[in-house]
């Protein structure tokens, strides 16, 4: 069985990690999405949160497991026997970063590769940083997430204000 890990904040999930992930779920027999836990990070959400609304969000992808984890990827990859990390890129200037983070990977255990998958071109500007901008802000981002997650933040705002 070909496990694949796709970590990230996902602080919050957006349509374009939800496009990497059904791509992923196409390719590989198991895909786990991971929600990593940083330490040096104060997240916009809570990670419990993330992973609640991740779950609902890929309820229908019956290959696709929602986790978090601290640490390196790298070790929760062995962790779970997976040989595959999933990075998504939404545009050229994400490639360096990414590069650099699969080479250091590699150099940590070259049994696990990283795959680079591309979101579709609506997706390209989308990412968690603009949503909780938007969001902030009071402005619409309905069409940028999915519905659970979409649900969530306007409970939550409205409670807020």
């Amino acid at each position: 069985m070909k496990i694949a890990i796709y970590p990230g904040s996902f602080d919050p999930i957006t349509k374009g990690h939800l496009d990497i992930l059904k791509t992923a779920a196409g390719i590989f027999d198991k895909v786990i999405i991971a929600v990593a836990k940083n330490s040096e990070k104060h997240g916009f959400l809570p990670i419990e949160t993330r992973v609640e609304l991740i779950k609902k969000s890929v309820e229908e992808l019956d290959n696709v497991e929602v986790d978090s984890f601290d640490g390196l990827t790298i070790n929760y990859a062995n962790k779970k026997g997976a040989t595959v990390l999933i990075r998504g890129l939404r545009a050229v200037s994400d490639f360096e970063y990414e590069m650099q983070l699969s080479q250091a990977n590699s150099a940590l255990d070259p049994d696990v590769k990283t795959v680079f998958l591309t979101t579709k071109p609506k997706y390209n500007f989308i990412s968690s940083s603009t949503i909780r901008e938007i969001f902030i802000n009071a402005g619409d981002i309905s069409k940028f997430v999915p519905e659970p997650v979409f649900e969530y933040l306007s409970k939550e705002y409205k409670v807020q204000q």
